[in-house]
Formats: C-alpha cells, structure tokens, sequence
C-alpha cells in the first residue's frame, strides 16, 4: 500500500540514464531559479520607500538613485557570478568559491548560511504568500499556518517528481508574472507620456529634504538590497542544466538579471511618480495597480499572478538546497545520505529535510515569517561578500588574461555587499542578531561531522589497520559497499571455514564506478569471485536480493542452504550506528523471512 501511494505522488522510478533527460532548458531554468529574485521585486521597492516615509514624502525621490545604487550592485552580481559559473562549471557557488580561495572556514560560512537561507526562502514566500490568499478571503486567516504547511507539502511532492516535471508545472505562474508587471509598467509609463497622470503627484527630483541623512540613506539602500536575493541560486544549480551547462546557466543567469533589473527600476519609477505611500493593509504594487487600471480585470490578475509569485518563491530554495547539500556531504560536513538520487533522479533526501524545516519554522513562528526577512537578506549577503573576495584572491593568484577586468567587477561587488552587510547589522541588529549564534553552531556541527567521518574511514581504510584474525564460520555471498577493513574481515569468516565458492556482490550504480571497483578487487582479493550488479533505479536491496533469490533457487535443488553474510560495522555511538549501517539493516531485514536462506553479521567495533 506504500509502495502504491508513494508511487501515485511520486510517479515511476527512472533510470539512471535517463539523467539527461532530467536537466533543465533555458526556459525552464528561468522560470524555477529565478523565481525568488523575482518574487522580490513585489516587495524590494517597499522595502526602500518604508525607510524612506519616515522622513516624509517628500523624500520619496531619493528612491531613485538608491534603486541605481541597487541596479549597480546588481550588475556585479550577475557580472561576478557569471565568472563563478565558468571558474566552477560543477556548482556549489559561493561554499566552493570560498572554501577554495579563502579556507574551509570561510567556505562552511558561505554554505551554512545559504542552507539556513534556503530554508528561510521556503517559509517566508510560502507564508507571504499564504497572507496575500487570507487578504482576498479573510475568512481563511485563521487557516493561515495549515495552508502555508499544505503549500509546502504540494511543492515539497512536487519537486519529489523531478526537476523537469516540476519545472514544466510552475514555469507558466512564474512567466504570468512577469507578463502581468511588463504590462503594469507599459500602461504605466504610458499614461505618464501622454498625460494621463498629473505630474504634480510626486516631488521633483533634487529637492531638499529636512531630516535626511546619509544614515537614513544607506538604510534604504540595504532595506532595497532584499531584491537581491536568490541571485546566486543558479550558480549553485549549474549540474542541472543541460548541456553545455555552463554556457546556458551563464546565459540564464543574464536573462534573469535583464528582468529583474526591468522590473525593479519599473515598480520604483512608478512608486515615486505615482507618489505610492507605504501601507501595512495594501502593498505598494497593489497600489500601482489600482491606480494605473482601478478594480478590474488586469487588477486582480496583477494581484493573482504576484500571490503566485511569492509562494513559487520557494522553488528556488528546492532547486539550489540540495545541490548544496550535495556539495557539502561531498566534502563530508554533512551525511553522505544527501548525495543518494531518488526515484525520479532528484536528491531527495534534500528536498524532504528542506520541507520539514520549512514547515517547523512556519510552525514556530505561526505563520508570521515576515520578522525573518531581514536575517534572510543578511543572509544572502554573507556569501555574497565572501565568494566575491573569493573571486578577488583566485583573480591575484592566477592572474588569467583579462585578470584586471575580472578583479574590478569582483571588487567592487565585494565591497558593496560588505557594506550592506554592515548597514544591516547596525541597523536592524535585533532582528538580524541570530546569525552570530547559529552560524557558529553550525560550523561546529559541520566539523564534528566531518571529524566523525574522518576517524571512521581511518579506522575503515585496510592500509591503516592491524591485521585480521580469521573467524570461524561458512558464508557463500559476502554483500560489499567497498574495500574496507568491515569487508575484510567478513571474508576472513567466509574464507575460513567455507568449503564452497565465496561470492562477494558489489551493486552499482554507475558503469564507471563498476569497472573502478572490479579492478580494484582484482588487485585486493585475486582468489574471491566478485559478481557485480549494475542498479538502474540506484537502489541495492532489489539487484540484490534478486540475486539471492536466483543463488538460493539453484541451491534448493541441490537441498543446499543459502547464508547471506552482512558486513557491519559499530561505531561508539548508537546513532552513528544507524547513520552508518541503513542498506546492511534493511538487506537482513528483507532476507530474513526467507525459508532457505540464512542470514547473519559480522559487526567490526571500531576503536573510536
């Protein structure tokens, strides 16, 4: 009944080698990537003109040259991570950036933050925009947490599905959108050419201002800067475009600059011409819309595809999490689980843990997510320092052709997310105090991670142990994940006393890896058949024991009994043993109601 559900939400397994047919186009890539970049232009102009209403409306002009301010910053971004794209095709962005240009340490910053914000990404659009449905129908506000948990699940199945599959569903909201503000700011500008709003709405630009100060300014500047989040996303997400996937995630990333630089400059031109005053009851594009088209068609469509918008927002926490996930489990900092491709070829593992935290800060915070904003841009803005200095050391270090160019656009991106980095811990530091708390927590457990691994495959790794004693005992298939001290010694107790052929199963999942380890063992264990099997659907139970039941058939015809030997190893600590021992606990649970088959471990204690 499991099986048939999961299958019904999930759809068919695939194939490994149907890969290829996973990674995204252009198209598609923009729409899913750069969905939280866009979604922020609903809600990045406020942002500015909420800083600047405290001085007065009259202030309101200054908006302009603080959304240059943004749009230059912007244009070192795209420049800056177009250069990460090409210097590191494989992805990882800013964690590979800066842990291999300035240190581990630096590069665990990068990553943990941008884990932490990915999952910030989740619970802030889906809750903003769970709150912009609960304004359309006020009786739904007391549901807001429920639908905000339900919004998360459906993406959480979806993205299950694949990336292309999820990619084909939420590509049409995402183009809606940005059809529907192109449209918002053509008839704007156009009724502005022609006369059809009063030029006397707004103050001219220049005018003296009493109150302001360069303080107030860099404020809304920062305050501005949130529109800026989600641009690294595709520099994280290059491995699932298709090829050659540099070149088009390079090409995507422009585009999606080209449309958020547009529509930014657009929804602050009109905010200021229109003279849109900030309100916590009505948004500032609600605002717009209205005025430009008053209550009809085009409003609501407007309003609509922007509900849309912000809750599809967290599409791309699910695109760019696991891949840097994957990044980080390479590197072991976190569980090696992360790495393992689902059904459907996406990294599962990641996309349900994003979920889940997704859903408890929703909990946690009953919905009202909008106080985290702030520790979500400064969030962004953290990696968006370190792997632009990254840039600075390698451009120093290396010195390419066009170096000096490279180095310019890296410096002046670094220094200006440095400063709105500073701006925001001065000025919001009781909202953004939480990073310098659990940014070193997570370091912490990054590194006790890696420490647990490391003294594992130390102990593990047979050039470093002491020789093993042989065990009595009789085996016939011997089940190896690799050449390790836990498999050795359970073919010394297979060896030992086993007047039969010891057969040792490896499965793979990829025909590059099967060949490796062939050649391998030949060297390690010349006199121990190996039988490998290749794993279409990346699972080892079923190649498996399909294998067991094919030996365990011949041998019951013969009247001989099968024993299936499991190597196991055991940590110190139980949950390690757990973390560790997943496949060895579920082959023995699958094969132990077999009447022919016997089925027992060998457990090696590790010292440590």
């Amino acid at each position: 009944m499991l099986s048939s559900i999961k299958r019904f939400l999930i759809g068919r397994p695939l194939k490994s080698n149907a890969l290829g047919d996973q990674k995204l186009n252009k198209t598609k890539a923009l729409a899913i990537l750069s969905s939280d970049a866009l979604s922020s232009v609903a809600y990045g102009p406020e942002q500015i003109l909420i800083v600047l209403i405290t001085v007065g409306a009259a202030a309101f002009w200054y908006s302009i040259p603080i959304a240059i301010g943004v749009l230059i910053l912007l244009t070192a971004l795209i420049l800056s991570y177009r250069q990460i794209i090409f210097a590191y095709p494989h992805g990882g962005g800013a964690y590979v950036v800066s842990k291999n240009n300035l240190g581990v340490n630096p590069g665990l910053i990068a990553g943990g933050s941008l884990l932490v914000d990915y999952i910030l990404t989740v619970a802030v659009s889906v809750s903003a925009g769970t709150d912009a449905i609960t304004s359309a129908f006020p009786g739904l506000h007391d549901y807001n947490v429920l639908i905000a948990i339900i919004f998360v699940i459906l993406l959480t199945i979806l993205n299950l599905r694949g990336v292309t599959e999820s990619a084909s569903v939420l590509a049409y909201p995402v183009y809606l959108f940005v059809l529907a503000l192109f449209i918002l700011i053509g008839v704007g500008i156009y009724k502005i050419l022609t006369g059809g709003v009063s030029p006397e709405l707004h103050t001219s630009i220049g005018t003296p201002v009493a109150g302001i100060s360069l303080f107030i300014l860099l404020r809304a500047f920062a305050s501005g800067s949130s529109a800026l989040t989600g641009v690294e996303a595709i520099s994280n997400a290059i491995p699932n475009f298709k090829d050659p996937a540099p070149n088009n995630a390079a090409k995507t990333l422009i585009a999606m600059g080209s449309l958020l630089a547009v529509l930014f400059s657009g929804i602050v031109f009109l905010a200021y011409y229109l003279s849109i005053v900030p309100s916590a009851e009505v948004t500032v594009v609600s605002q717009i819309a209205e005025e430009i088209f008053g209550r009809n068609f085009m409003y609501f469509f407007i309003q609509g595809t922007t509900a849309l918008i912000l809750i599809l927002a967290a599409n791309t926490g699910y695109s760019a999490f696991p891949l840097l996930a994957v990044n980080l489990a390479k590197d072991k900092f976190i569980p090696r689980a992360f790495t393992i491709r689902g059904d459907r070829l996406g990294y599962s593992n990641g996309i349900i843990i994003l979920g889940l935290a997704s859903i408890i800060l929703i909990v946690a915070f009953e919905g009202h997510t909008e106080n985290l904003i702030p520790l979500y841009a400064v969030g962004v803005f953290i990696p968006f320092t370190l792997s632009q200095t990254g840039m600075i050391v390698k451009w120093i270090r290396e010195k390419p052709k066009g170096w000096m160019m490279k180095l310019t656009i890296n410096s002046i991106g670094a220094i200006i997310s440095f400063i709105v980095t500073m701006i925001f811990f001065l000025t919001k530091f009781s909202q953004v105090w939480p990073v310098l708390i659990f940014l070193p927590i997570i370091i912490l457990i990054f590194h006790r991670i890696r420490k647990h691994y490391e003294a594992v495959g130390d102990q593990l790794r047979i050039t470093t142990c002491e020789p093993i004693l042989p065990i009595e005992g009789n085996i016939i298939i011997v089940p190896v994940a690799g050449i390790t001290h836990v498999v050795e010694n359970s073919l010394n107790y297979a060896k030992s006393l086993s007047a039969h052929q010891v057969i040792a199963v490896y499965v793979a999942f990829e025909r590059e890896d099967e060949k490796k380890f062939e050649e391998k063992w030949k060297k390690w264990q010349p006199d121990v058949r190996l039988v490998t099997l290749n794993s279409y659907y990346r699972s080892i139970i079923q190649p498996l024991t399909k294998f067991v039941d094919t030996v365990e058939h011949k041998a019951s015809e013969s009247n001989y009994k099968v024993t299936v030997i499991i190597p196991q190893f055991i940590p110190k600590k139980g949950w390690h043993n757990i973390l560790h021992n997943q496949s060895s606990l579920l082959i023995r649970a699958y094969l132990l109601y077999k009447r022919n088959v016997v089925v027992t471990t060998v457990p090696y204690h590790l010292k440590k």
